[in-house]
């Protein structure tokens, strides 16, 4: 008999918000990056200019509204990707082929994306994730907590595509190699691979749904704000690139490491 672990469907929530707390101040550095009208400051600029004029805690700045958007959007997807995958994993031979990932994966990250735009649209523009919540819901009323939710569900998808459907293809390759075992070297490898794939994905559309949630009304719609910022040159689409991979990327690979401590310690056993 062999014993083998899956994933509860909370589980991915929870590994998210432990990536999110190590990775959380160069996320605020790359939404401050990305809303510049013109390039002014790089990353290391950026992060100075924070830490001087409001303090070394500023950098933690919408910390709430971050784990609270991890325990929306990252929940929602994980528990579906996840759910299904082991579903349809224990009534087949094998694996699910690569093309059934990324769809699932997509159907996943939109589904989660449209869950967390609340969530999301605070970590943008207010400190505390209820206070702002309350704020928005009081002062303009529901519709405004999900502005920008056709952008944040399309990027949802793109980037649950390269993390999740990425890593495990990625896992998938690299085990069966015969090389490397199931071990954290394993799941380092694989999620480093996943997060570059995410990160050249969403980019372009990360940068035109920080855009639009920042936004004052200078944006009548996604199209005016994609003309607006192709105004700018191709590769403003790419702007703070560097800072989203070096986000992305530790995250990706903090919150997969962590899910797989927690499926190897408390997930389902199952006797085969």
């Amino acid at each position: 008999m062999t014993e083998k672990r899956m994933s509860r469907w909370y589980f991915g929530g929870i590994a998210s918000c432990g990536a999110a707390c190590c990775t959380h101040p160069l996320d605020l550095i790359k939404v401050h990056l990305q809303t510049q009208q013109e390039v002014k400051l790089r990353m290391v600029g950026m992060a100075t200019h924070v830490v001087k004029s409001e303090g070394f805690l500023a950098l933690y700045s919408g910390l709430s509204a971050s784990l609270c958007r991890q325990m929306s959007y990252s929940l929602t997807r994980f528990a579906i990707y996840e759910t299904v995958r082991d579903v349809i994993g224990s009534t087949s031979q094998g694996p699910m082929p690569f093309y059934q990932k990324v769809l699932l994966g997509a159907f996943g990250g939109f589904t989660g994306g449209f869950v967390g735009t609340p969530a999301d649209m605070v970590n943008v523009s207010y400190k505390h994730a209820i206070d702002g919540l309350v704020r928005v819901f009081q002062e303009e009323g529901l519709r405004k907590l999900f502005s920008g939710a056709t952008m944040a569900s399309s990027r949802g998808a793109l980037v649950t595509v390269g993390q999740l459907a990425c890593y495990d293809q990625a896992k998938q390759l690299v085990l069966g190699t015969g090389v490397m075992g199931d071990n954290v070297l394993t799941h380092f490898l694989s999620s480093f691979i996943a997060g570059g794939c995410a990160t050249f994905l969403c980019q372009p559309l990360d940068v035109m749904k920080t855009r639009l949630m920042s936004s004052k009304g200078e944006y009548t719609g996604v199209t005016h704000c994609l003309r607006e910022t192709a105004r700018l040159g191709p590769m403003a689409f790419y702007k703070g690139l560097v800072p989203a991979g070096i986000r992305l990327i530790p995250h990706t690979v903090l919150t997969f490491m962590f899910l797989e401590q927690l499926k190897n310690h408390f997930g389902i056993r199952i006797i085969s």
